[in-house]
C-alpha cells in the first residue's frame, strides 16, 4: 500500500476544501461541491462556510444561489441532518440516504401517533397520516408557498398533539405539524425555501418540490448506484478516509459502506495507525499549498467530515465540541485546528489559540479575526440546534 502521511492529508485538506488562498472557490456552488454538501442545521454555518472559501462572498450572494437561482437546495440527508446540497447532486443524496431515512421516520411517526391515541391502531394511524399528508400537500400547492402555521390553519389535523415521554419530567405534547412536514420533505415532496426573518433564522417557508424545481428532484436513482456516487464524491473531497469515517459521515450500515467503496474501486492506503481509502489514481502526493489560516464556523463540513479526527484536531476535543458531538467555531492553520473563536455581546470576533503557532502565523490569525469582525458587521452568531462548545462559551462572555 502507498503511505499517506498526516502532512499530506493536511495539504489535501487545504487545497480540496478551498481554504488555501490559491485554491479558493469562485462561487457558493463551487464551494459546496468541493465539500460535497454544506451543513445546514444551523443557518449561519451555510453562509460562514461559503464566506471562508469564496473571496468577497456576501450573504446576498449565497441567498441568491439558494432562493433565486436555486443552484443550492436545503434538504435532509446523511445522518438525518439538514444539509445544503448543490441542486444537481440532490437526487444522489435523496436516493443514497434520505429515502431510507424517510421509511424509518414514517414507522416512528406512526408509532408515536398510535401512542397518542390518534386512531384505534397503527394501521389506522398510518391511514390518518397519509390523509393528512395529502391534504397538507394540496393546501401547499394551492398557496404556492406557506409557513407551518399557515398550513396548520388550512389542515386543522396538523394541530393534533403527540404524547412524548408522558411519564418523564421532560415529557411534552408537541403538535404533529413539524413531523408531518419533516416527513413530506424526507419523501422529496416539499422543500424548504426562504427563511422567515434574517439569514440567521431557522424557520422557513415551504414549497412543493415541483414549484421550486421543475421536474422535482430528477429521475430516481437505484440506491446502490446513488451510494456509489456519494462515496466517490466523499473520497474526492475527503480522501483518504477510513471505513469508519465514511460510515459515520454517510449514516450507512457497515455493509452499505463497504459495498459503496467496492463499487468505486477504492484503493487502500496506509495512514498513521489505520488503513484508509482513496479513489483510483489518487494515491500520489499533492503539492503543498502556501501557508494559510482560516476561521471556520460551528459544524463546518471540514471539521465534521471525518469521525477519526486526531490528525487535524489533536487533543482539543474537550474544548471545541459540545456534549452531543457537534463542533463549535474553530481556528485553523495549515490543515490543523489550533484554536477556537466566539463573539461577546459587542459582536467582535475573539479567539484563543490552543497550540503554539509562532509569531508569523499568530499575526495572520489576528488579521483574519479582524476580517471576520468586519464581515459580520456587528451580527452575533449564537448556537442553533446545538450547545455552545466550552471555548465558544468562554469567549462569548468577553
Amino acid at each position: 500500500m502507498e503511505r499517506i502521511s498526516v502532512g499530506e492529508r493536511r495539504a489535501r485538506l487545504g487545497l480540496r476544501h478551498r481554504l488555501a488562498p490559491s485554491a479558493q472557490a469562485a462561487d457558493p456552488v463551487e464551494a459546496a461541491t468541493s465539500l460535497v454538501v454544506l451543513h445546514g442545521t444551523d443557518p449561519a454555518t451555510v453562509h460562514l462556510s461559503i464566506a471562508a472559501r469564496v473571496p468577497g462572498s456576501e450573504v446576498a450572494g449565497t441567498e441568491r444561489a439558494l432562493y433565486d437561482d436555486r443552484t443550492l437546495i436545503r434538504m435532509l440527508g446523511m445522518r438525518r441532518t439538514v444539509f445544503v446540497v448543490p441542486t444537481a447532486f440532490a437526487p444522489v443524496v435523496q436516493a443514497a440516504c434520505t429515502d431510507d431515512i424517510a421509511v424509518k421516520q414514517r414507522k416512528l411517526l406512526v408509532k408515536h401517533l398510535a401512542e397518542a391515541g390518534i386512531a384505534a391502531d397503527a394501521e389506522e394511524c398510518a391511514k390518518w397520516l397519509q390523509a393528512v399528508e395529502e391534504s397538507t400537500a394540496t393546501a401547499l400547492a394551492l398557496r404556492g408557498s406557506a409557513t407551518a402555521q399557515e398550513l396548520s390553519a388550512d389542515e386543522p389535523r396538523l394541530r393534533s398533539r403527540l404524547a412524548m415521554s408522558p411519564d418523564k419530567s421532560y415529557g411534552a405534547q408537541p403538535y404533529v405539524t413539524s413531523r408531518v412536514l419533516f416527513q413530506l420533505s424526507a419523501d422529496g415532496r416539499i422543500v424548504r425555501g426562504r427563511p422567515l426573518g434574517t439569514w440567521l433564522s431557522a424557520q422557513h417557508q415551504w414549497s412543493p418540490v415541483e414549484n421550486w424545481l421543475p421536474g422535482g428532484l430528477g429521475h430516481k436513482l437505484p440506491a446502490d448506484e446513488a451510494r456509489a456516487k456519494l462515496a466517490r464524491a466523499w473520497l474526492g473531497s475527503f480522501g483518504p478516509g477510513t471505513v469508519t469515517d465514511l460510515q459515520w459521515w454517510s449514516g450507512w450500515t457497515l455493509g452499505q459502506t463497504r459495498k459503496a467503496l467496492a463499487a468505486v474501486d477504492a484503493v487502500q492506503v496506509a495512514l498513521e495507525g489505520a488503513v484508509g481509502y482513496v479513489l483510483p489514481g489518487d494515491e500520489g502526493p499533492v503539492a503543498a499549498p502556501e501557508p494559510w489560516v482560516a476561521f471556520l464556523p460551528a459544524l463546518d463540513p471540514t471539521a465534521m467530515g471525518w469521525k477519526e479526527r486526531d490528525w487535524y484536531l489533536g487533543e482539543h476535543k474537550a474544548r471545541l465540541f459540545d456534549t452531543t458531538g457537534n463542533i463549535g467555531p474553530t481556528v485553523w492553520a495549515d490543515g490543523r485546528i489550533v484554536g477556537g473563536w466566539g463573539q461577546p455581546e459587542s459582536g467582535d470576533v475573539r479567539y484563543q489559540l490552543l497550540d503554539d503557532v509562532g509569531s508569523e502565523v499568530e499575526a495572520a490569525i489576528e488579521a483574519e479575526a479582524g476580517r471576520w469582525t468586519s464581515w459580520l458587521a456587528g451580527v452575533r452568531i449564537t448556537p442553533r440546534g446545538r450547545r455552545a462548545s466550552p471555548l465558544e462559551l468562554q469567549l462569548s462572555r468577553g
